[in-house]
């Protein structure tokens, strides 16, 4: 894993595949996404890193019911107490109650699928808060959730307008340039939830895959969505 720093306040956590962010308020600390069902350690090493204590996670906000995202969500809440949140229309597949909803690949994405499928599965996990959107939490001075379907029913972004921060989860995404996001249940509502993302003038984006935009982020988010 690696830990990179996006923001004083603000560090990802890079792995085989995907990533997590961490946001900290002080010593109280959120977790966007938790990485799949192996990086709990690592996730509390880099913590330690940083000269916090893991102990401090009091939300783990899930973007999607994956299992790249929400894999050790389960074994850090109850080891640290955290409150974990995710979308109503996700929940049951992260609680383990439904199955994932299988996307609309295109011929090019299928062998990046199957090569997400050597994530380890993860275990039902719990969902203590369902948000639907337009939710503020209390975090990093207030971050709004956005409902952003597409790639999930339930999957959502989060907006911190204090600090221009944008976390898309897998909506959008950014290889040598920034896409809308792959395997997508339904594209047409995912190209939608991404042109409302760009709306909203981000100075630093975060994605679920890909590095963060940090230099003329709204006017390179506004292209590639009228782009889509």
């Amino acid at each position: 894993m690696d830990l990179v720093e996006v923001l004083p306040q603000l560090h990802m956590f890079r792995f085989r595949i995907g990533q997590a962010y961490l946001w900290r308020d002080g010593t109280d600390l959120t977790l966007v996404d938790a990485g799949d069902a192996e990086s709990a350690a690592s996730i509390e090493d880099g913590i330690r890193t940083l000269g916090l204590d893991p102990a401090g996670i009091g939300h783990i906000v899930l973007t999607h019911g994956h299992r790249d995202h929400y894999g050790s969500a389960q074994e850090l809440a109850d080891r640290h107490g955290a409150q974990v949140l995710a979308h109503a229309l996700d929940a049951p597949v992260v609680r383990g109650e439904s199955p994932v909803p299988q996307p609309d690949l295109l011929d090019w994405e299928r062998p990046l699928y199957e090569h997400g499928l050597t994530c380890p599965e993860a275990p039902p996990t719990r969902v203590d808060r369902e948000v639907t959107g337009g939710e503020v939490l209390a975090f990093g001075g207030g971050a709004r959730v956005v409902h952003a379907p597409g790639h999930t029913p339930g999957s959502i972004a989060l907006h911190l307008p204090r600090h221009g921060v944008l976390f898309t989860g897998d909506c959008v995404a950014f290889t040598d340039r920034v896409i809308l996001g792959v395997f997508n249940v339904d594209r047409a509502e995912a190209r939608a939830a991404f042109r409302r993302l760009a709306a909203l003038a981000p100075r630093t984006v975060c994605f679920g895959h890909g590095d963060p935009l940090t230099g003329n982020a709204a006017a390179v988010m506004e292209a590639a969505a009228n782009g889509a």
